[in-house]
């Protein structure tokens, strides 16, 4: 009697694991046909595109000096900018180092550090922190085996092994 329900147990975790990682399966196949079918719109773009399409919006240049009698300073490094560097001026009239302000663009949303008017629309920032946010804070398929493992067997999925 004691082998047969051990055999039944044994045939019981089989089965778990097998319906597991069947559905794990289904998941991430259709994950990968969703994604693959999803229109432009809403496709993530990359941190190489997003820098072309700042670069488009507002092309960088060369600072010069000429007749100026005030000094401009960089509002996101808070150095002064000087005679050949390159800068980008926005549409706003504010001016900065042209990798300052691509680094300041790339963190949250993409507005200018002093007077937070857009760079670019907000469905192109959107795309680009979509394809972020998948790369550092989901979006991974061993992530999605973790939370659905713990759904299937509560808050410790390591209790049966």
């Amino acid at each position: 009697m004691a082998s047969l329900y051990e055999c039944l147990s044994h045939l019981y975790t089989i089965a778990t694991v097998f319906f597991t990682v069947l559905l794990l399966e289904s998941v991430i196949l259709i994950r990968s046909i969703t994604k693959s079918f999803s229109g432009s719109a809403n496709r993530p773009i990359t941190t190489t595109q997003y820098l072309k399409l700042i670069e488009e919006k507002n092309p960088a240049s060369r600072f010069k000096t000429g007749l100026r009698v005030q000094t401009i300073e960089c509002a996101v490094c808070l150095s002064m900018l000087e005679e050949g560097e390159e800068i980008r001026k926005l549409k706003c009239k504010h001016t900065f180092h042209k990798d300052c302000l691509d680094q300041w663009l790339q963190l949250d949303k993409a507005t200018c550090p002093l007077c937070r008017s857009n760079v670019l629309p907000e469905e192109i920032v959107a795309q680009y922190h979509r394809r972020r946010n998948d790369q550092e804070y989901g979006g991974s398929d061993e992530e999605l085996v973790f939370f659905l493992s713990v759904a299937l067997h509560g808050s410790n999925p390591r209790r049966q092994w």
